[in-house]
């Protein structure tokens, strides 16, 4: 590979637009990609139609995303995003949280789900399951994701210099974070066996999963396991907002980069809102203007200054080291 150097439906809160960016506001002084706990809905509907340009049908356009940290960030993130969407494309928005990675995948198959925002590998799972489904966006940070490898100071475990030396991690005890995540599991994984070790023998015991990465720096600091692999985004930012020990915690390596986050539209979207209406997302999303005091801080709630075109071929390797991995059939 070439690198760059179940089914539960969630419960819905409604709120209203002004409180969606409200909270996003509140939660911007840190450059958006804090995982600080702020109080915030766990659902939101935002409505920018009038009674002029609502939908005969009265559809509302359901959005989401993996739940890959702390869910009330999400809350805040994806409901400023709900009621951008909203006053661009003149109907109802509604952020739907999931509980784990697989049911964002199912929900979106059956069409419960319109739009999410997906990392790699749950975005190649989600249009395999869903034929026609539609790519729109990733962040310009996505063209270049990395994951970072962690360790317990008490673990004795030192920094290396590249993949290689996560031999390290040898007879130690690990977690990655989801087991369908991209930078804490597929990618982590795939960089584990470059350097050897294999989930099934090299470790002290089969490995965690801890479901987000804010739960794998939480798991790893509490010594609960030596070590552990998660998405840089979210590292960077627990480091900025203060809220880990690095007395307790040692940086390991920082991974080759690879990609990642995207958005995909389901392929009933046109049918249910009008024909056109996927380009309309499209351009809304890349519509999106840092230079723009509002619109900054829905892209600084993504950890992004703007969203970029993307392609089915950006995924083609995540999808051929999952299916080395079995992770996708």
């Amino acid at each position: 590979m070439k690198f760059r150097s179940a089914r539960l439906r969630p419960t819905l809160v409604l709120v209203t637009a002004l409180a969606a960016l409200a909270l996003l506001a509140g939660a911007c002084g840190d450059d958006g990609d804090s995982t600080t706990s702020t109080a915030a809905p766990t659902g939101s509907t935002a409505s920018g139609a009038s009674a002029s340009t609502a939908p005969t049908s009265g559809r509302t356009l359901k959005i989401s995303a993996i739940p890959d940290q702390d869910p009330q960030k999400l809350a805040v993130r994806d409901g400023a995003m709900a009621t951008y969407l909203s006053a661009k494309l003149g109907v109802p928005v509604q952020y739907v949280p999931v509980t784990d990675y697989a049911a964002s995948v199912s929900l979106f198959k059956t069409g419960d789900l319109d739009l999410v925002f997906y990392g790699g590998l749950t975005g190649v799972q989600a249009r395999l399951q869903t034929p026609n489904a539609t790519l729109i966006a990733q962040r310009d940070i996505d063209d270049a994701f990395q994951s970072v490898f962690i360790a317990n100071a008490s673990a004795g475990i030192a920094p290396v210099t590249d993949v290689k030396g996560l031999a390290v991690f040898k007879g130690k005890r690990f977690t990655f974070g989801s087991e369908s995540s991209t930078s804490g599991r597929l990618m982590p994984e795939y960089f584990l066996d470059q350097a050897g070790l294999s989930n099934e023998k090299d470790f002290a015991a089969a490995p965690g999963y801890s479901g987000s990465h804010d739960k794998t720096i939480d798991l790893v600091q509490a010594g609960t396991f030596d070590g552990g692999a998660l998405n840089l985004q979210v590292w960077n930012a627990r480091k900025k907002a203060g809220t880990i020990d690095t007395t307790k915690l040692v940086e390991i390596l920082v991974t080759p980069s690879y990609r990642d986050y995207h958005w995909i539209a389901g392929p009933k979207t046109n049918e249910r809102f009008g024909a056109g209406f996927t380009d309309k997302i499209k351009a809304a999303i890349l519509g999106l203007d840092y230079a723009n005091a509002d619109q900054a801080k829905v892209l600084d709630g993504y950890g992004s200054k703007k969203f970029i075109e993307t392609k089915v071929e950006n995924y083609k390797e995540i999808e051929s080291i999952g299916r080395k991995l079995k992770l996708i059939n």
